[in-house]
This record gives C-alpha cells, sequence and structure tokens, in this order.
C-alpha cells in the first residue's frame, strides 16, 4: 500500500511549477536548467569540449605509465649490467661454475628486459598510429560539424536581422 507521492512544487530555482499533464508540450512549456540563452548546439559543444579533455588526458596517463614501465626497465637493466660487468672483470682462470652460471643467468634476464623494452615501444608506436587515426576522424568530423553549426547560426542570426530601412542608424554604422 503505497500512497501516491505528489510531485514536488519546486525546481531549481523556481518557486512553484504547475504541469498539465493533459496540455500538450510547446517549446515554451518546457522547464530546463539550462540558461535561456543557452542553445542544444551550445550544450552538446560544451559536452564534445569536456569529452576532448578527458581524452587527452587518458592519453597523457598512457604515456606517463609506458614512461614509468620504461624507466623501470632502463633502470633494473643498467643494474643487472652492472652486475655482469663486475662478473665480467673476474679474470676467467679465477671464475667458479657459479660465477658462469650467474653471468648466464644475467645475459639471459637483460636479454629477456630488452625484448619486454623492444615490445613496449611497438606498442607505444602503435598507440600513436592509432591516436593519429583518430585524431585525422575528430577532425574531419569537426570540420562537417562546424561547417552545419556555423550555417545553423547565420540562418538564425538571419532571422533575426532587421531590413536595412527598419534597422536603427547605429546599426548600420559598423555594417559593411
Amino acid at each position: 500500500m503505497e500512497k501516491e507521492r505528489a510531485p514536488p512544487k519546486q525546481y531549481g530555482s523556481l518557486e512553484s511549477t504547475k504541469w498539465n499533464p493533459t496540455a500538450s508540450a510547446t517549446g515554451e512549456d518546457v522547464i530546463s536548467m539550462a540558461d535561456s540563452t543557452t542553445t542544444i548546439d551550445d550544450i552538446e559543444g560544451e559536452l564534445f569540449k569536456i569529452e576532448r579533455i578527458r581524452e587527452i588526458l587518458v592519453r597523457r596517463e598512457s604515456e606517463l605509465r609506458y614512461m614509468l614501465d620504461d624507466f623501470q626497465l632502463c633502470k633494473e637493466i643498467t643494474c643487472l649490467k652492472k652486475e655482469l660487468q663486475a662478473l665480467v672483470s673476474i679474470p676467467e682462470k679465477d671464475k667458479t661454475r657459479e660465477d658462469h652460471r650467474k653471468e648466464e643467468q644475467l645475459l639471459q634476464r637483460i636479454n629477456k628486459l630488452v625484448e619486454t623494452r623492444d615490445f613496449m615501444v611497438d606498442d607505444v608506436e602503435f598507440e600513436r598510429l592509432r591516436e593519429r587515426e583518430e585524431d585525422k576522424e575528430m577532425e574531419e568530423f569537426l570540420q562537417s560539424k562546424l561547417s552545419k553549426s556555423f550555417l545553423k547560426k547565420a540562418e538564425r542570426r538571419s532571422q533575426w536581422q532587421l531590413p536595412p530601412d527598419k534597422a536603427p542608424r547605429h546599426w548600420s554604422a559598423g555594417r559593411v
């Protein structure tokens, strides 16, 4: 037995909103949080900008992770090379079986780390190529979207312009 909830009487900064569900909705009946001067194109543009910033941040995060992995790999390779250099500096006649075994292990570990780094470098290059392709596609999309948006705005402006004989004199001072 749920009680029927009455719709709230306040919305945002409006004191009281009366809504008739049976009345047909017109553009003037729409109540929105958006500023009355904000258009759908403006909102979509803002959302697009936010999405683009998010993409840039995700790309940068990925780039930083690769850099960190690369740094750690290089650091580990350097340490192993120093260790190997210490073993190599021992004259061959003075090396024990353990030294030879350790030398071989170090070479294998260094080789594995270098291969890992090579794969990582290839991966980074692949990502860059993919990002360039995405950027190219986005640029093409933006060019088509901006040209459509520009035409819409120009059309709206022309609807609001008064004929030259009806416009106040100070309006024509800035026209070419």
